[in-house]
């Protein structure tokens, strides 16, 4: 790791393990020279950029250098209104109306380690030698507008993290319009575009298409990274696949509305720029004042998608989630939404808590409807006070029930969200976003609180505190479950009304650190409707996130690996749920569903009073394994060896650091008949290590299970799995 800076020629050169990126000062424009494998500093890297005359209609903007034209200059942080026609990085309306400025270098400084984001979550290291951070001062002359771009390049990860400071230094305002986080311009456009689209309840499918002259672009309008669209782009060469090829991943650390786009331009280049949605954004820089943009983390593989997906775990797991849980194994736990519902009362709660506990569940998660007089979902959000109709002796009375049984005790909160029918709403009805005179639009019959108001997030903080500090509490579901309308704040001025989606933003942030680190001892997982704000923003708080609502084995398939493209295994809750399956009314085995569920954060979200004697047996045999297995599926390398999104099998493993243990999930949804043999190569392994197979007695070389692969003709039957561990001979 090292950022080396020749003044002689303008060079700055930032080298990770495996990983070159290059900055070039053409007459002051800090130039993109190059991202990708590694480069020795003594390569003549000045040559990497060419300058050639274009046509008439690409200006120049230095007159006896007809070379240089800003709408063909791969660029850092390209500007609008002085030449260069492509997507800008950012627009500022000036006090006088105009739009114009032109940023050129200032100063730079070289620091160890890589500083706080003020305001906003971010990558992390935990000691100064582990990164090093370039700081690009860039400044526009005329106008006062100055912007530091910083470069965090990390020891021990092929990861360059991004993101920009604009700061006013006139005397007059400044109106920012776009504000992005990162833009790179590629000498090419031979690339596909990668990224993860879906609905509520079909998250995070992988679409991949190939770039064509125009923009391919994905983004979030809804005040959330979406169920719809995820914060991550990525560039694959058109060979990439899982194992080879080169690939660029985009991911950006933040939870809001957001835009990822590449821009095929005139001469076949690319560029690639990522951060807040300009849709619906302003933002006023008083004299004096800055705007932090938030993070992209981008990544080079030259090893595949599984490449990049390896470094994206890595860096998120260890050096994005904080806290004491990060590092942890994860609790196997039951929730009683899908089995009980708003209808529950304390008994019911303790019948399935205890029969939880024979089974060998480890904590248990109260969710909606404990709290208020909410018996349905159109009521008492606000009203974090419990309903002593379901709940007579109260919280902390049925925690102790609940402790008494040997689990572990959860809640379930939604605190972003208020309903009309609520003595908050009734006592503050402009806490809401909301524009003066128009209908508040109602979803699931709730409407948003303002998070960018300090008394709502006094409020809530109160609130949440108190139930915290008096019932015994280890985890908690936060969840947020409806998209921003009529974004308006009574608490701003009319000049920054556009402001408000990303200030609620800042709000929640802080909130959630406040809450975060005072109650340190409680593991917090994030929610939307399932996967709705799946995003590293969230996961800076919390570590873990329920990954859909649809619980669904053969559905989760596609979604859990769809997720893994860039999140770790140790951020995805992921249930074993009653079949029919409540929401695609699809049966599936109890075996099938627990091979899927043990993929992630293990736990069953259904009634455990009900189950069968025989599926008793099953889930004591499920949890006693994920108990065996959950520190190599949280903690280990994800290999995805074959894709759900093509064909009928799926199948991943995971494997320890040492490679001395590793574990195989194979999955076949429908059986086939008179079907071809099938077979799966596995990754990940020391080819010069003999690994046995638990179980079998039989012992196949690493060499050999890579290059020949293990046969599943022995998986039959529709909607079947196997599960193969594996651990080198000594």
């Amino acid at each position: 790791m090292s950022i080396i800076f020749d003044e002689a020629k303008g060079l700055f050169h930032l080298q990770s393990r495996n990983t070159s990126y290059v900055i070039q000062l053409v007459h002051g424009y800090p130039a993109h020279a190059y991202f990708g494998a590694k480069l020795r500093h003594d390569s003549n890297l000045e040559g990497l950029l060419t300058f050639q005359e274009r046509a008439s209609f690409s200006p120049n903007p230095i007159p006896e250098d007809k070379s240089i034209s800003l709408d063909s200059l791969p660029q850092e942080y390209p500007q609008y209104g002085t030449s260069d026609f492509r997507r800008p990085a950012y627009q500022v309306r000036l006090a006088n109306g105009t739009r114009a400025t032109e940023l050129t270098y200032r100063s730079h400084r070289i620091v160890p380690g890589k500083p706080l984001l003020e305001g906003l979550p971010a990558v992390y290291v935990e000691q100064d030698r582990e990164a090093e951070t370039l700081e690009l001062e860039l400044e526009d002359r005329i106008s006062g507008l100055t912007v530091v771009l910083s470069y965090t390049v990390f020891a021990d990860f092929d990861a360059i993290a991004r993101s920009a400071r604009l700061r006013n230094e006139s005397g007059e305002p400044i109106q920012l319009e776009r504000a992005l986080s990162a833009s790179v311009d590629f000498p090419d456009a031979s690339y596909d575009a990668l990224y993860l689209s879906g609905a509520w309840a079909r998250e995070r499918h992988v679409q991949r298409r190939r770039l064509a002259p125009g923009v391919t672009g994905i983004s979030s309008r809804r005040g959330s990274s979406s169920h719809q669209q995820n914060p991550f782009l990525a560039l694959l060469r058109p060979d990439a696949t899982e194992q080879q090829g080169e690939v660029y991943g985009f991911s950006l650390v933040y939870s809001g509305n957001f835009t990822a786009e590449a821009e095929v331009e005139q001469f076949g280049t690319t560029r690639v720029s990522i951060g807040i949605n300009p849709f619906d954004f302003t933002w006023k820089l008083a004299p004096g004042e800055s705007f932090q943009t938030p993070e992209a983390v981008l990544v080079y593989s030259a090893e595949g998608l599984g490449g990049m997906s390896r470094t994206y775990h890595r860096l998120y797991r260890t050096r994005l989630c904080r806290g004491q849980f990060r590092d942890q194994e994860r609790p196997i736990l039951v929730n009683n939404w899908e089995a009980t519902y708003f209808d529950f009362n304390a008994d019911k709660i303790e019948a399935i808590a205890k029969a939880g506990s024979k089974l060998g569940i480890e904590l248990f998660v109260l969710d909606d409807g404990w709290f208020g007089r909410r018996d349905r979902d159109n009521s008492s959000l606000g009203d974090w006070f419990e309903d002593r109709r379901k709940l007579p002796d109260g919280l902390a009375d049925l925690a102790h029930r609940v402790k008494d049984n040997g689990l572990q005790f959860g809640l379930w909160f939604e605190p972003e969200m208020v309903s009309p029918d609520s003595d908050l709403y009734r006592a503050h009805p402009d806490w809401c976003l909301h524009v003066p005179g128009r209908r508040r639009t109602e979803a699931r019959d709730q409407l948003v609180l303002d998070m960018s108001r300090s008394d709502v997030r006094q409020y809530l903080y109160d609130r949440l505190s108190d139930i915290f500090s008096t019932v015994p509490i280890t985890y908690v579901k936060w969840d947020m479950n409806r998209n921003m309308t009529e974004i308006g704040s009574a608490a701003s001025s009319a000049e920054r009304q556009g402001e408000v989606a990303h200030r609620y933003m800042l709000g929640l942030y802080e909130l959630l650190g406040r809450l975060t680190s005072e109650f340190s001892h409680i593991l917090f997982e994030s929610c939307s409707g399932g996967g709705g704000r799946f995003d590293p923003g969230m996961l800076y708080y919390m570590p873990q996130t329920w990954t859909s609502d649809d619980t669904d084995a053969a559905e989760r398939l596609k979604i859990q690996y769809g997720t893994s493209i860039v999140y770790p295994v140790s951020t995805m809750g992921a249930h074993i749920s009653a079949v029919p399956n409540h929401q695609v009314e699809r049966t599936t085995p109890l075996t099938f569903r627990g091979d899927v569920a043990m993929s992630g954060n293990f736990g069953y979200e259904l009634d455990l009073t009900r189950f069968t004697d025989e599926e008793k047996e099953t889930a004591k045999r499920q949890i006693a394994m994920y108990k065996e297995i959950r520190g190599l599926v949280q903690q280990g390398d994800l290999y995805r060896l074959q894709s759900p999104f093509e064909g009928n099998e799926t199948a991943w493993m995971f494997v320890s650091p040492d490679q001395e243990e590793a574990l195989l999930f194979y999955f076949r949804v429908l059986a086939e008949p008179n079907g071809p043999l099938r077979g799966v190569k596995l990754q990940g392994l020391d080819p010069a290590k003999d690994y046995e197979l638990a179980g079998s007695g039989e012992v196949y070389g690493g060499d050999r299970l890579m290059s020949a692969g293990l046969s599943m003709a022995s998986v039959r039957g529709d909607f079947s799995s196997k599960m193969v561990r594996l651990k080198a001979k000594r």
